[in-house]
């Protein structure tokens, strides 16, 4: 009996969080997809992770990668002007 009070406690603590409605509102998703995915996992993985707010440190990993692209995109620049610099000495 004390199982069946924590699968029970478990379950009412995740339907008060949305878990059991986000995952059953995916699993139907799946379920009315024409064409079912090579992979259901990939499929919930997507799925879920598109909905599910977007984490603050991913969003400053983003801007950095986007700076870094930038900055090395002006040291290939450079690069390249000192090759034809080079060249001509």
């Amino acid at each position: 009996q004390a199982t069946d009070s924590k699968r029970e406690q478990f379950r009412q603590y995740l339907e008060k969080s949305g878990v059991l409605d986000m995952l059953t509102k995916v699993l139907v998703a799946l379920y009315e997809e024409p064409e079912k995915p090579d992979s259901a996992l990939d499929f919930l993985k997507h799925h879920l992770g598109a909905s599910a707010p977007e984490n603050p440190e991913i969003e400053a990993l983003r801007l950095e990668v986007a700076e870094m692209k930038e900055k090395y995109e002006a040291v290939l620049e450079e690069n390249k002007k000192l090759k034809t610099k080079v060249k001509v000495y």
